[in-house]
């Protein structure tokens, strides 16, 4: 559907010489916020459920969030206006293309951002063109998409000879890419070198009502331990529970300390864990956290939790939020941290994503800038139920493997948990709701991916072009 979404809206755009600025931004406002609801759709029952809300608020709110996505699509729509008529048609459609990636990058951005399923995560399945994300990132597929949905539009409007022949090219463009990209899954370099080391993500299915009362502490503690015992004994060297894995903040529990430092001495296992973390330097400080135990029983350095989730562990615009009293004031303000880490293992590094962060594909590079050979991620995604929120969460994090030529590694609470290789390939994944581990063998990889080295260069020109094309269209149309 992906590579014919927005034919309708972009078809209306272009069917018209001259189309108002308001008529155009309604048109993307309204493709938006179709897109967004349906895609966003679980956040409702999210609020409803962990929140408090009554289901109007619920609703108001999700409303609320949705157009403000929407409002990016809007402003996409009068960018394509405003030089649809001042460009050949050739130019029109790659700047569209490039007028959308900015759309999408600044969505990610503004106001703390909110990057979640961007346009080319719907072809993270679909591996030969999900590999161009290795050299553009997400951001170049969602450029590719478009590149055809314009084309498609371009030719639904007026099919001349100057529109077919761009449309065949475009068209050739993207099977030209798909080509290259079963090329590189073919030659499968990234998986054939660097050491291999066995990994376990442990999944302890502990229920959200359950997961922060002290009551189950020792329940809790036992699922991991005991999983973890299991795991290191088919040979798992580092060992990974989720996100808040445990119910105290580990700084506090003593007892789950020792129990963990003793468990990694006993396995001759690396562990790494999420759990809340108090700092009092001052100020009170409250983060959510990763840390890592040595085979020694040494704690190795904490990562903090850098891009917090809007509404789950801050509240952005608390005070205009009155009408949601009961969801503004159930949600702590957790402080962000504030650089990338990477854990040490056996001479190599590796680096952790916490929950919703590994939707930026910034943070990612950050870390293999700082030396990380191996990605995981920790989260609890136990607050969707069974939506397609775990499902969209899981897909995301694939792509972060594909951008930046690196296995990936996910515990997840309650599922989705697995590895994913660095072409995207699912070697394992557990079910949601099940308690499970999942033990796969991975490598530890130095090579860079042209994104890695890059980043976000290509969006800047994407920038760059939009700007260019947005004044020659203004002083053309004077």
């Amino acid at each position: 559907m992906a590579w014919i979404a927005l034919v309708p809206l972009l078809a209306a755009l272009g069917s018209a010489k001259r189309i108002q600025a308001q008529r155009a931004f309604g048109l993307g406002l309204a493709t938006g916020t179709v897109a967004f609801a349906g895609t966003l759709y679980w956040i409702s029952g999210v609020m409803m459920t962990y929140g408090g809300l009554t289901w109007p608020t619920a609703l108001a709110v999700n409303a609320l969030l949705v157009s403000y996505l929407a409002i990016f699509v809007g402003l996409f729509a009068v960018m394509v206006t405003y030089y649809g008529t001042s460009t050949s048609v050739t130019v029109g459609i790659v700047t569209t293309s490039a007028a959308w990636v900015v759309s999408e990058f600044g969505r990610g951005y503004l106001f703390g951002g909110f990057p979640w399923e961007l346009l080319g995560y719907s072809q993270v399945e679909v591996l030969p063109v999900a590999q161009l994300a290795s050299v553009f990132g997400v951001y170049g597929i969602s450029f590719l998409i478009v590149l055809v949905n314009g084309a498609l539009a371009s030719i639904a409007v007026r099919a001349d000879r100057q529109r077919l022949i761009t449309g065949g090219v475009v068209l050739g463009v993207a099977v030209l890419i798909a080509g290259w990209g079963q090329w590189r899954l073919s030659q499968n370099t990234l998986v054939n070198e660097g050491e291999p080391v066995r990994v376990a993500a442990i999944q302890g299915n502990v229920a959200q009502d359950k997961k922060h009362d002290p009551g189950f502490r020792t329940s809790i503690l036992d699922t991991y331990l005991s999983a973890s015992r299991s795991a290191a004994a088919d040979g798992a060297k580092l060992l990974i529970w989720p996100e808040s894995a445990l119910p105290l903040p580990f700084n506090e529990d003593v007892g789950a300390a020792v129990a963990i430092r003793n468990l990694a001495k006993e396995t001759g296992s690396h562990i790494l864990f999420g759990s809340e973390e108090f700092e009092e330097t001052g100020n009170f400080h409250y983060y959510n956290a990763a840390f890592h135990i040595s085979p020694t029983g040494i704690n190795g350095p904490t990562y903090r939790k850098i891009h917090l989730v809007p509404f789950g562990e801050y509240v952005p615009f608390r005070r205009l939020l009155f009408f949601a009293d009961k969801l503004v004031s159930s949600v702590p303000d957790f402080s962000p941290g504030t650089e990338a880490v990477t854990f040490s293992m056996d001479g190599h590094r590796f680096s952790s994503a916490i929950c919703y962060e590994v939707v930026y594909p910034s943070l990612a590079r950050s870390a293999v800038s700082a030396g990380s050979e191996l990605l995981t991620t920790i989260t609890n995604d136990a607050w969707f139920g069974r939506t397609s929120a775990p499902h969209q969460h899981f897909s995301q994090a694939a792509m972060r493997a594909i951008e930046q030529g690196r296995y990936l590694v996910r515990a997840a609470n309650t599922g989705i948990s697995g590895v994913v290789d660095p072409y995207g390939r699912v070697l394992a994944q557990t079910e949601l709701f099940e308690n499970a581990r999942v033990v796969a063998d991975v490598r530890w990889i130095n090579a860079k991916t042209v994104y890695g080295w890059t980043g976000d260069l290509f969006v800047y020109l994407c920038l760059m072009l939009v700007f260019c094309v947005l004044v020659f269209s203004v002083r053309a149309n004077r």
